[in-house]
């Protein structure tokens, strides 16, 4: 038997029900806030990834899905999706759009080679969000007002949605310098990969997964102490806008993102629930991207965005004990007896159909016992059974499934009784 590959999922149709909703939620949501689709391709070349996420991360040096083509070309299976969002937007010369900024959602599978845990798998599906074009605080604002919109609208409330700065590239540049001179001492003694990063990406050591809870980790200098004016400024603006809005949030001077295109606003929302069943509490997180298409070699714009895992999403709704959608009942179900009955079933089911009444029939020619069964695992609103004395009457008693009540109704009248009762 072929089994399916580790880190890997089957959705079974009783649960593509709910992704359908969420997603369905999702696409209504970015209606409200002027957001449109954009769809990339799964792989991109692999150089994309080593240049816009960075080389000093563990989705580029660990986690990617690398392979060649018959052409020799070095390609990957997308990890995340701003990186091929930036690269679309310079290809496909957005920049010259003349409303700015381009607002942009994308939602579809990503692939990183992770350990295998609740909540993270290898293919994961990933709903993400762009504004690329405009340096405006209060697009992060709105931004993080749609983070929270997004996950209430779910009926999600132990939600808490924590803040930082990552300052502009100056800024970065002198609190690099800082965590240097404070990890160097004491590098001996953290993971190869922060001994690896203390000059490449001093600031991933704060990320560090291994060694969180070491002290230099706590007492290492804050990125808010190294902001230089202007940097200050605008994150001030933004948790000033926040306040106008009554988003509640939180500051961590150590929130730094995984990913290296990150500047100025950083951000993350959690669950706030001591007995929340999950090794991952993180939902969403994102920020704002002042370089990136710079670095693959687009225009000096900046950009601001945030992605999240449709199956973390889930699981934080299952811990709530949320609902989301019931399974939608069946118009109507038609028990045949005898093979002129199913012939004609056929034709029925067609006319239903085309006049969009949901209807089945039995195909395994079972008993009419069986088939009524059949009809109430379906949650069939009602029921009809077809046989020869059916047909040459042309009528036939349609029954009302959870009443118990039958009417007689003619044959050709069927899709008229169904039209009369929305």
């Amino acid at each position: 038997m072929i089994n399916i590959p580790r880190g890997t999922q089957d959705i079974l149709p009783a649960e593509t029900k709910k992704w359908q909703f969420i997603e369905s939620r999702l696409e209504y949501l970015m209606t409200l806030y002027n957001y449109q689709e954009i769809r990339t391709p799964i792989f991109e070349s692999t150089d994309l990834f080593a240049r816009g996420v960075g080389d000093s991360t563990d989705v580029v040096q660990k986690e990617m899905y690398n392979f060649k083509d018959k052409g020799d070309r070095d390609l990957t299976l997308r990890p995340e999706g701003t990186a091929a969002v930036a690269r679309s937007y310079i290809e496909q010369k957005m920049h010259g759009d003349p409303n700015q900024p381009v607002k942009l959602y994308y939602i579809g599978p990503m692939f990183r080679y992770e350990r295998k845990q609740k909540g993270r798998y290898r293919q994961f599906t990933q709903f993400g969000v762009e504004a690329i074009g405009s340096e405006d605080p209060s697009v992060d604002a709105e931004i993080l007002a749609m983070v929270m919109h997004i996950y209430e609208s779910f009926g999600l409330k132990n939600l808490k949605l924590v803040i930082n700065s990552i300052g502009d590239i100056d800024s970065r540049q002198a609190y690099n310098e800082a965590l240097v001179e404070h990890f160097e001492p004491v590098i001996g003694d953290f993971c190869s990969d922060c001994q690896t990063r203390l000059h490449s990406n001093p600031m991933r050591i704060l990320d560090c997964k291994v060694d969180r809870d070491k002290p230099a980790i706590q007492t290492a200098p804050r990125i808010t102490d190294y902001l230089n004016e202007e940097s200050l400024a605008y994150y001030n603006r933004v948790k000033s806008l926040l306040n106008e809005l009554d988003i509640r949030y939180e500051e961590d001077p150590n929130l730094v993102r995984g990913l290296d295109y990150y500047t100025h606003t950083a951000f993350e929302l959690m669950i706030d629930d001591p007995s929340y069943d999950g090794a991952i509490t993180t939902l969403c997180g994102g920020g704002r991207y002042n370089g990136l298409l710079q670095l693959l070699d687009g225009p000096n714009q900046t950009g601001i965005g945030f992605a999240l895992s449709i199956e973390r999403l889930l699981m934080a709704l299952e811990q709530e004990g949320i609902e989301l959608v019931d399974t939608e009942p069946l118009d109507l179900f038609i028990v045949t007896m005898g093979d002129q009955a199913d012939h004609f079933a056929v034709k029925l089911l067609n006319q239903l159909r085309k006049s969009n009444i949901s209807a089945d029939k039995d195909y395994l020619k079972r008993k009419i016992k069986a088939q009524m069964k059949q009809a109430d695992r379906l949650s069939a609103k009602y029921t009809i059974v077809l046989g020869d004395q059916e047909l040459e009457n042309n009528t036939v008693d349609i029954k009302n499934m959870e009443s118990g009540n039958t009417e007689t109704i003619e044959l050709n009248n069927i899709v008229e009784f169904f039209k009369n009762k929305e």
